[in-house]
């Protein structure tokens, strides 16, 4: 027998909500599922608080990539088309879902299969509201957001409305064809994102393979992916511009950050435009961090992984703190005699490098460039006049291709922020159309 409650006993946290639905705890909307896989041979799915569950395979970077890092999927826990998959440890983030295939997911995940009459995208919907997620977080378990667990009792303690199933059904049919509507409307402006990027990049090519003055005499380079060069300027490689060598990064791992140590700086502090992210800050010691000393101006080339050949300015966000760098990333210092820190950045977003990176790839089965290629690479020098004037040319010329890009990536957050209103609003009996 299901439990409901009286008006006047209502969780507070649920706030306001139709007179005729239920509150249930979850207890009596879902039951654990713990069926093993014998083989290891199903689809192996993933859960993410951006996509929820999805097939793992989709989002490998390249055919040869591991499917997971186990020796083994047997064991691994069988999940069925619409079971909810919850990723106990960022259950209050979001990670978990409502999963469209059948497939089998991690053991240190939860599956749970829908009670009664009931509709369970309704409640993958509402668990993955900032209303349930702030609950979900508030019954974890755990010190620190990176070790807290929402544990099987106590998410089937917490309460959560219930409307009857014809209106479950109306609400999922409303949130599908607006998310609809949203998705497509992102959908064009990524891709109007992504011409406003090869427009930059088409820009950037141009002076720094070619230089500003289009009646200068050329030079054949010989090189496939370069082509031609103005005949005054140098060919040179990487290591021949830089101060010191190329010098992969620390192996370690950051700990607390601490303002009088290094700031370890790792791939994933760098938003999609390049800048330095301030938050989740890390930290390494000074005794280690100083081996691994970062100046501004530094670029920094990554070597494997989904950002391989990307490439990073680094600047300071505080002059009072010291900086450090991960592993996966190869420190240049520019010789700024030789080359400008800002003409080496540009040249690496042009389509030359982009070309000389997928000749690279083309020869080797995994997408790997270290410290041997990247100080191979050629490079045409300018005179550092010259360098300043491309540098400050292309800060001219693109200067509103990037604030249009920045107005629609703007667009994007927005209407992100809108879709998820939307959801909030639509789950607790509310509506708001686009």
């Amino acid at each position: 027998m299901t439990e409901a409650f009286i008006p006047n006993t209502i969780p507070h946290f649920l706030g306001e909500f139709p007179a005729h639905w239920q509150v249930l705890r979850i207890k009596n909307l879902f039951q654990e599922i713990d069926s093993r896989s014998e083989t290891g041979n199903e689809e192996l799915l993933s859960v993410s608080h951006y996509t929820g569950v999805t097939l793992k395979r989709e989002s490998l970077e390249n055919e040869d990539d591991h499917i997971s890092n186990a020796e083994s999927l047997v064991g691994y826990k069988l999940v069925e088309k619409n079971d909810l998959v919850i990723n106990i440890m960022l259950a209050w983030n979001g990670s978990l879902g409502i999963s469209p295939f059948n497939g089998i997911t991690s053991p240190a995940y939860c599956v749970y299969r829908i009670k009664g009459n009931n509709n369970p995208d309704y409640f993958g919907y509402l668990f993955t509201t900032n209303l349930f997620k702030a609950e979900f977080r508030r019954n974890s378990t755990g010190i620190i957001d990176s070790r807290l667990r929402l544990y099987s009792d106590k998410l089937f303690s917490i309460f959560s409305v219930v409307p009857p199933k014809d209106e479950q059904d109306e609400i999922v049919q409303y949130i599908k064809a607006q998310e609809e509507k949203i998705n497509l409307f992102i959908q064009k402006k990524q891709r109007f994102i992504e011409l406003l990027k090869e427009q930059r990049q088409i820009v950037i090519h141009q002076v720094v393979t070619k230089g500003i003055n289009s009646n200068v005499k050329i030079k054949h380079t010989g090189i496939e992916w370069l082509g031609d060069v103005p005949e005054h300027w140098e060919i040179r490689r990487l290591k021949e511009c830089l101060i010191g060598k190329l010098k992969y990064g620390a192996n370690e791992s950051g700990e607390e950050y601490n303002p009088t140590w290094f700031r370890y700086i790792r791939i994933t502090d760098f938003s999609l435009d390049g800048k330095l992210d301030d938050e989740n800050k890390l930290s390494l010691p000074p005794e280690i961090g100083i081996e691994y000393e970062l100046h501004d101006g530094d670029i920094l080339f990554a070597r494997s992984g989904a950002t391989v050949g990307k490439t990073f300015q680094f600047h300071f966000v505080s002059e009072e703190e010291k900086y450090c760098y991960a592993g996966y990333l190869i420190k240049a210092t520019p010789d700024e005699n030789v080359i400008l820190s800002d003409f080496l950045f540009n040249y690496t977003n042009s389509k030359a490098f982009e070309n000389w990176k997928n000749s690279i790839f083309n020869k080797a089965t995994i997408e790997n460039i270290g410290a041997d290629k990247y100080s191979v690479l050629k490079i045409p020098i300018p005179p550092i006049e010259e360098q300043k004037q491309i540098v400050k040319h292309i800060k001219t010329e693109t200067t509103t291709i990037d604030t249009a890009i920045a107005k629609a990536e703007r667009e994007i957050e927005l209407i992100t922020e809108y879709k998820q209103a939307m959801i909030a609003e639509a789950v607790m009996g509310k509506r708001s159309e686009l």
